[in-house]
């Protein structure tokens, strides 16, 4: 049995790990005497903290600090390189201040061009596409770096995964960013290594299981949350949050008209029942918005002709979306120069330096590509969005390509046009923009209260390294709030008949704010240091010859954290067996739990159907759950048995049953085939149980099994958020009936508390419990969480031990342990009395 040497104690030490603060000294007479004074103040801060975002507001001078910063990161450092990344057509602009800095600067493309020492620029496709190095470099910033928001894309891998990160001193910078946008901010954080982008999604959110990276905000983690951005990160609306003049930084009025055109309700699509139509829906799906969009380009387009028509000889920018409304737009307006994708990048450069130049009257251009970066405030106060879309940030960043700081025109006119069915569209935008402002509010307030002092802001993140052990009794159960390492280091020997539990998966997520936290982990080799700790205790505490059944899932691993640009599988249930066998435990077997793989892709994205018919090679599985069966040797080698054995009586475990669990299958019923018409014209509940019995009890044909599908899907019934027809297992292994709903969750959800990450399913529970271990047993579950194996215990007639470090779930568990006993309302959820009704469907499909 291998045993860790460090004492816990030290391990706990080191795990530990603060944003890095007064890395560099620096003093505000360093830096260069031209910056105002909101300026240096923020260079002394980024030189300090090395590895630090620069979020201010339109035209408050980002670049210039960029330049500043790097200049002295380097002297400090004696370092050799800096880098620069910009936009396409910001080079001009970072050469003016540079040049105003005393700042030798060179634009580069290619890696053979780097020769000398200094500081250097080049664009985010040189990078991408791996033409220059960035090992070449010491220091860095990434400028306009609300790049890095677009999950998946080849900038966002380049940048968050790749060469980059090895930079030693690193810098982001970008007019405000959207505060509602949380991935965006975790992005940052991910790049400049503050905290890892897993860590941070289960620190603060509650993430949505039927939806890839939807986030919200805990309720609780609120302030927590904005205080640990605001340690790394500057919000800076104006100069007078940081207590300076606002002279030469006052706004001119922006002047927003909506122009709404009428819609073509002819062409309104038919409900999925088949029911006409009278009006377009406003409701619209992306499909339906798309559609919609290209109807209407010649009602819009005249709409912006209608307009120019005031001035005509007025500079614009023109805002599209669709490369339709680009060509039509040529063809309006033949002096207009255009950006588009597959332009020359020389000619893409030439048309944003001329227009901001003011040497080109009027450009036009989709706001997801020029939408950020570009300034246009000294020629330009007039733009015309030809359509929408519930894109907010990448409005809003179009916006503010001309409404910003230094804009000298008396205002500045935003013109929106829509139709009559995109109404839902324009007020989900207002509502955004009044979130936005809101949230940036909330950042001008931190930052007026605290400064920049790094220190003071990071004081209320401190995450706890110990615990006040509770202890909470009751018939037959007891719950022990505590780490489960420090309980186990204190137990007796060979107490507990079983061990069932859900490990945690590594560090995909975070339970508490501890250090103690088996989650709070910089990776999976930090993780299995902290079980090392934790598992040759519970070898000791499980009585010989008895079961330990854990319960896990292997991780999904995102294209990007790779370079591998398609999702692969940690295999993280190996892993477990690994350690497990390790510490002394024997390996026999798995049960596997199947899930929804219609449900898995909503949440992971990595099996969408567009992408494996556009190449199948890239699909892999759907992932299912095991839960991996170890039993701790039994004293007396010479024969099987366990010292204390679970025996069963032969009445009521008879030898029908047994050859049943013995051979694993089941003979089909001899039923016929079902046919797609036997479905069709039953609701979707009664269709899931007829398919699932039908699954169970006929001859498995797969074919047969895809046409009723298609069938379903030509009449326009096939959901796309689960799956309507899921294949039954005759495997005694493998469980496909686990009613995933079935957890303590649903008495959460119910009292609106905070719901528990991962909770494990009753019937698993249920099923374990019964199988390996006899009536009286002690039951223990060292990662109890919400109480789901105690209380499962209790009711099957054994003793629940629980141990949770997390307090809130610790209280709850009590409270369910509690109320089991007093027989109270906790039998509406005791969802596996429940026989064929409403509660053993997915929610989608119960009434």
């Amino acid at each position: 049995m291998s045993l860790p040497t460090l004492p816990y104690a030290d391990f706990i030490k080191n795990k530990v790990s603060i944003v890095q603060t007064d890395v560099l000294t620096c003093d505000p007479s360093e830096v260069h005497e031209s910056l105002k004074d909101h300026q240096r103040v923020q260079v002394v801060a980024l030189v300090q903290g090395t590895h630090r975002a620069l979020f201010n507001s339109f035209g408050l001078g980002k670049s210039r600090m960029q330049l500043e910063a790097v200049r002295l990161t380097l002297l400090k450092r004696k370092a050799k390189r800096g880098l620069i990344v910009i936009p396409l057509g910001m080079k001009v602009d970072f050469r003016n201040d540079a040049k105003a800095l005393g700042i030798t600067t060179t634009f580069i493309q290619h890696s053979r061009e780097v020769e000398a020492d200094g500081i250097y620029f080049c664009n985010y496709e040189a990078i991408v596409d791996g033409r220059l190095d960035p090992n070449l470099f010491d220091v860095s910033s990434l400028d306009e770096a609300d790049y890095l928001r677009s999950a998946g894309s080849e900038t966002f891998g380049a940048m968050l995964f790749g060469p980059m990160q090895q930079i030693p001193d690193r810098f982001v910078a970008t007019a405000t960013p959207s505060p509602n946008d949380y991935l965006e901010l975790i992005h940052y954080a991910h790049y400049l290594g503050v905290m890892e982008m897993g860590e941070a999604k289960t620190r603060f959110f509650a993430r949505n299981s039927e939806k890839a990276d939807s986030l919200t905000l805990l309720p609780n983690m609120e302030e927590e949350f904005w205080h640990w951005v605001a340690s790394w990160a500057i919000f800076l609306q104006k100069p007078s949050d940081l207590g300076f003049s606002d002279d030469g930084y006052e706004m001119p009025p922006l002047i927003v008209n909506w122009h709404e055109v009428p819609s073509n309700h002819q062409t309104a699509e038919p409900t999925q029942k088949g029911q006409g139509r009278m009006f377009k829906d406003r409701g619209m799906g992306v499909v339906e918005a798309s559609r919609e969009k290209r109807e209407s380009i010649d009602a819009r387009l005249a709409k912006m002709m209608e307009l120019r028509a005031e001035d005509p000889d007025a500079h614009r920018i023109i805002w599209h979306d669709l490369e339709d409304e680009r060509r039509a737009i040529e063809k309006l307006i033949p002096s207009v120069a255009t950006i588009y994708g597959s332009q020359k990048e020389e000619s893409k450069e030439a048309a944003l330096i001329g227009f901001s130049e003011g040497t080109i009257q009027e450009l036009a251009g989709k706001p997801m590509m020029i939408g950020s970066g570009p300034n246009f405030q000294h020629h330009c106060s007039w733009a015309i969005f030809v359509g929408i879309d519930c894109k907010f940030k990448d409005f809003i960043q179009a916006i503010h390509r001309i409404y910003r700081f230094l804009q000298k025109a008396p205002s500045v006119r935003i013109d929106i046009i829509h139709t009559e069915a995109e109404r839902s569209i324009k007020q989900t935008i207002i509502r955004k923009w009044k979130q936005h402002d809101e949230l940036v509010a909330k950042q001008s307030e931190i930052i007026r209260k605290y400064g920049l002092d790094q220190t003071a802001l990071a004081a209320p993140l401190q995450q706890s390294s110990s615990v006040e052990r509770r202890v909470v009794t009751g018939e037959n159960w007891k719950l022990v709030n505590n780490d489960s390492v420090l309980e186990g280091m204190d137990s007796e020997d060979a107490f507990a008949g079983m061990i069932c539990t859900s490990i945690p998966f590594s560090n995909q997520y975070q339970y508490s704010n501890s250090y103690l936290d088996f989650g709070h982990s910089e990776g999976k080799e930090t993780f299995f240091e902290q079980m090392d700790y934790l598992t040759p205790n519970l070898f000791r505490i499980l009585k010989p010859g008895r079961v330990a059944a854990i319960h896990v899932k292997d991780r999904a691993v995102p294209g990007g954290m790779t370079g591998l640009s398609f999702t692969s599988i940690d295999p993280f249930h190996c892993d477990v067996i690994a350690h497990y066998v390790k510490h002394g435990f024997v390996y026999c077997g798995m049960r596997t739990v199947v899930t929804d793989v219609v449900r898995e892709n909503n949440q992971t994205y990595r099996l969408g159907w567009t992408e494996v018919c556009k190449d199948s090679s890239r699909m892999g599985a759907g992932l299912p759950e095991y839960v991996l069966i170890f039993r701790k040797p039994q004293s007396n080698l010479s024969k099987g048995y366990a010292d204390e054995r679970v025996e069963k009586s032969k009445d009521e475990y008879t030898r029908a049953r047994w050859q049943f669990d013995a051979h694993g299958f089941w003979r089909s019923s001899g039923d016929r085939l079902l046919m797609p018409e036997d479905l069709v014209g039953l609701k979707m509940k009664h269709v899931f149980r007829a398919f699932r019995k039908h699954s169970k009890e006929t001859v498995y044909d797969f074919e047969h099994d895809v046409a009723i599908a298609e069938y379903f899907a030509e009449h326009r019934r096939l959901p796309s958020d689960f799956m309507l027809l899921q294949p039954q297992s005759w495997h005694e292994d493998v469980w496909t009936d686990i009613f995933r709903a079935g957890t303590l969750n649903s008495r959460q959800a119910s009292a609106g508390r905070v719901k528990h990450i991962c909770p494990l399913q009753f019937d698993i529970v249920k099923r374990l419990i019964e199988l390996y271990s006899n009536p009286g047993d002690i039951v223990l579950d060292p990662f109890s969480g919400l109480g789901t194996v105690p209380r499962e215990a209790v009711k099957l007639g054994r003793v629940g031990h629980g141990w949770e470090l997390n307090a809130q779930y610790f209280d709850d568990s009590v409270w369910h342990l509690r109320h089991l006993n007093q027989g109270t309302t906790l039998s509406l959820f005791d969802l596996l009395e429940v026989g064929e009704d409403e509660n053993d469907l997915p929610k989608e499909l119960a009434s």
